[in-house]
């Protein structure tokens, strides 16, 4: 079992930036691949970053080159560090853990998830 917690969310001017994290339990940790998600009222949630074991990570068109993730597997932390930040990048944001598998774009291949922070994009 993982248990995910979520921080760093807020609110934010446009062209600001923030840095969320995203702290494990458990430990297999290094060889999980971890991936950031969003998600608006009425919408599906939607992919935002993933990062596998082996750091090979990949991010939506919307986010690439504004968003990076990384990892610090001794501290069992993922974080995503967004700038340039958006007023349509408001939404509350999801860490996901996959147990086996490569960085995937796919919310249904995750097995543990957070429960959210909210980060807020003023115009």
């Amino acid at each position: 079992q993982v248990q995910l917690v979520e921080s760093g969310g807020g609110l934010v001017q446009a062209g600001g930036s923030l840095r969320l994290s995203c702290v494990a339990s458990g430990r297999s940790f290094s060889r999980n691949t971890m991936g950031w998600f969003r998600q608006t009222p009425g919408k599906e949630r939607e992919f935002v970053a993933a990062i596998s074991w082996s750091n090979r990570n990949t991010s939506s068109d919307s986010v690439k080159g504004r968003f990076t993730i990384s990892r610090d597997n001794a501290k069992n932390t993922v974080y995503l560090q967004m700038n340039i930040l958006k007023p349509e990048d408001t939404a509350v944001y999801y860490c996901a853990a996959r147990e086996w598998g490569a960085a995937s774009w796919l919310k249904t291949e995750y097995d543990y998830w957070g429960q959210g922070t909210q980060v807020t994009v003023s115009s």
